[in-house]
């Protein structure tokens, strides 16, 4: 066992702080006037403060002797230096050396209480006025707040950026109300896991059976599944998984579903002979959506409005003739309110959509398109060559108060005619609600999409659920046209959806499967982006070449071909910027990725526009590196993104991603390894995502038998919803119906 090491002192400099989760670099100055290099988590810290630090030496390879802290005890500064020094670090926005000096040579050891309970004495300072003395009085409040909040969160090993969350939901009073009920960190707004805050209640001396550890069991588990895709869970297998974490008797812990149900935190509802619990907002998502989309579904069929003549004239205009699916699908747009246009590559759903809008903008409709992502997005925008974005940001996000909703909702709805939605298969319930909530009664919708694609990363399963209601009129475009058949990426796309073995391919070719396995797989994949492709085909290993793996784990996951892939397409150099944060670095010139939804991050698009968000899924270059202040610019296809130091968690090296998170891109050459697959991971709607990616070159890497049990697995993403059987219950038998076109 290492010697404990104790050092006592006063901070003289912070050299490094991690907002995210209080990691600090920092030097101490001890009462014998040595100078030691402290590390460890030790948030909000700033020079002036009294530490006494208990830790162990640790030798850093650049950095020398650190005495890395274990435990730490520390006071406000008590000496006037020492307050002067702490004021004037930049603890309160708004007070520099200069403002900090005066305030100091006023007040002397009372300053920091001063500031903290009288902060209307700071206007007998000359400079400071009322108003100004107030300002820095809440800014010194907050500061003190957030500094205990974090000291009380350390103590549980808790990150101390779940401060800022807590303090936004619930003020000064966080503490209290975190000791009341810890259970609350588990919530949607902090995200804190089941068993950490259940270790640390039950520390704080919280019953096993008591009712806040029961209902925040059920509600974990609720959420748990939510993220695996799933609406509802049956009351059964919900009881049955509670029961299993907890190790309580049923009793109690239908007892605690009962008082939740009556505190409308969650809603039990019989769905198609299976009693469903639902979180209440996802309860809510799932019926509005249901309701909204069966009072567009009742829009009068306009069967007059559009005569086939007007489809020949597109055709003549255009100088092709449409497929009879093609042309019933237009005809279908025109007339009803909701359509839904489905197909998989190869098989004329760009044309179709294209020949909807001409017609449409004929007759002077006003029309909006609109995709998950704004990769998504830019790719429809591309085909069309008419404007599309992001549901988002067609819906407007507010984000006043920490909380995400649209501007655009029932009561301010969107002015516009025509709605078409692509890549709807990952589109969730909860967005799809948001969406089809701000469509006027009077507004066409058009859903476009792949049914063989993998569901959304959100709750529900939309696409499936309601093409297998038979309640929406639907066309499945099931024809591969001729032009299409000469690309071996759709050619082995359709045999994958049919479980029939893949076509090798030739030299001149767009599709390969080379063979190989562990260590030299990843040797192949890496080979493949660096050196072969760039030299046999000339694309850009970053900007060209996409690595989209099954899993995130082992040699052909996520997680080691980044590294592999940074260290030879960005390696570190002397005089390149880079940052560390976490377990990421980061340099100029590296491929990166949003991994959350962020609503307030600003970006300058190239041009001037300015806007504000970035989505789970962007992709961009890191264009700049300021290592002082620990930010980054972020370059999005043609936006630009500061991401100061709080921020950097959301981004990840994109070299290689995983297949869910491609979903709605394309790619110029794609990449698949299919060395090691996990079992779960192991099916069909994912290997089929991932080759349809490709836009000019797939390279299936890997084993052929991991490759033919992904293929023959056919188990879908079985999720628990209730969309098909609320649209059926809701529709006379007699308009429940699949579509001739849709039957296969």
């Amino acid at each position: 066992m290492e010697e404990l090491i104790c050092r006592e002192g006063t901070v003289h400099s912070v050299i490094f702080q991690n907002a995210e989760n209080g990691y600090t670099v920092l030097r101490l100055l001890t009462e014998e006037g040595e100078v030691v290099t402290v590390v460890g988590c030790i948030p909000c810290v700033a020079p002036g403060e009294h530490l006494t630090v208990t830790g162990t030496w640790e030798v850093h390879p650049q950095h020398g002797e650190q005495l890395k802290a274990q435990e730490l005890e520390r006071t406000l500064p008590e000496e006037e230096e020492d307050i002067f020094a702490y004021l004037s670090s930049g603890v309160c926005k708004g007070v520099g050396p200069t403002t900090a000096r005066r305030i100091v040579d006023r007040f002397g050891l009372e300053t920091l209480d001063i500031l903290e309970a009288e902060p209307e004495r700071l206007q007998t300072i000359k400079g400071i006025t009322a108003k100004k003395a107030m300002e820095i009085g809440e800014l010194f409040r907050q500061h003190m707040g957030l500094r205990r909040l974090m000291e009380f969160l350390s103590r549980y090993q808790l990150p101390p950026v779940l401060a800022i969350r807590l303090r936004q939901q619930y003020g000064d009073g966080a503490i209290r109300v975190v000791e009341k009920n810890p259970y609350l960190l588990s919530d949607d707004v902090c995200g804190v896991d089941f068993s950490v805050t259940d270790t640390m209640a039950l520390s704080m001396g919280f019953a096993e059976d008591c009712t806040e550890r029961l209902e925040a069991a059920l509600t974990f588990e609720l959420t748990y599944n939510e993220n695996n895709g799933h609406v509802f869970l049956p009351k059964d297998k919900l009881l049955a998984a509670t029961c299993q974490l907890l190790g309580c008797g049923i009793e109690q812990v239908e007892a605690a579903l009962d008082a939740l149900a009556e505190h409308h935190a969650v809603v039990i509802q019989r769905i198609a002979n299976v009693e469903a619990v639902y979180l209440r907002r996802l309860w809510e998502a799932e019926t509005s959506a249901c309701a909204r989309l069966l009072a567009l579904l009742g829009m009068d069929a306009d069967e007059s409005r559009f005569a086939d003549r007007t489809v020949a004239e597109i055709e003549k205009e255009q100088g092709i003739t449409y497929a009879p699916l093609q042309r019933q699908a237009v005809e279908l747009a025109a007339k009803v309110g909701v359509i839904l246009l489905t197909g998989g590559p190869g098989t004329g759903k760009t044309t179709t959509v294209n020949a909807i809008l001409q017609l449409l903008e004929n007759q002077a409709e006003r029309v909006a398109l609109c995709a998950p992502t704004g990769r998504a997005a830019k790719r429809l925008s591309e085909l069309t060559g008419r404007k599309a974005s992001t549901i988002h940001r067609l819906l407007e996000v507010d984000y006043t108060g920490g909380v995400v909703s649209f501007i655009h909702n029932d009561k301010n709805l969107l002015k516009c005619d025509v709605v078409i939605l692509d890549e709807m298969s990952m589109v969730d319930v909860k967005l799809f609600q948001a969406l089809v909530t701000a469509l006027r009664y009077s507004c066409r919708i058009i859903m476009v999409g792949d049914a063989d694609q993998l569901p959304s990363v959100g709750p529900g399963n939309l696409l499936g659920e309601i093409i297998r209601s038979g309640c929406v009129p639907t066309v499945c475009l099931n024809e591969i046209f001729r032009q299409a058949k000469r690309s071996l990426i759709v050619e082995n796309a359709h045999h994958i959806i049919c479980g029939e073995p893949l076509q090798k391919g030739g030299k001149t070719d767009d599709f390969f499967f080379l063979e190989a396995d562990g260590d030299a797989a990843q040797k192949l994949v890496c080979d493949l982006v660096t050196t072969r492709l760039p030299r046999s085909y000339g694309f850009d290993p970053v900007r060209d070449i996409q690595v989209l793996c099954p899993t995130k784990l082992g040699p052909t996951g996520t997680q080691a071909l980044n590294v592999e892939l940074q260290n030879l397409l960005n390696p570190e150099q002397k005089g390149k910027p880079q940052l560390q944060s976490a377990a990421r670095v980061f340099r100029v010139g590296d491929k990166v990725m949003q991994v959350r939804n962020n609503y307030e991050i600003v970006w300058q698009r190239i041009g001037g526009e300015q806007g504000v968000g970035a989505y789970n899924g962007d992709i961009g270059i890191v264009e700049s590196i300021n290592t002082r202040e620990r930010s980054m610019v972020v370059r999005m296809d043609d936006r630009r993104l500061v991401y100061p130091a709080e921020n950097l968690n959301e981004l990840e090296i994109a070299y290689a991603i995983t297949v869910h998170k491609s979903q709605g891109s394309e790619f110029p050459a794609v990449i698949l390894p299919v060395a090691q697959v996990p079992p779960r991971l192991c099916y069909r709607n994912l290997f089929y995502t991932g080759v349809t990616r490709a836009r000019k070159l797939c390279i299936v890497a890997g084993r052929r038998d991991v490759a033919n049990r992904m293929m023959s697995n056919v188990r879908q993403n079985l999720r628990y919803s209730g969309l098909c059987a609320l649209l059926q219950a809701e529709l006379p038998p007699e308009q429940v119906r699949v579509d001739a076109a849709s039957a296969e």
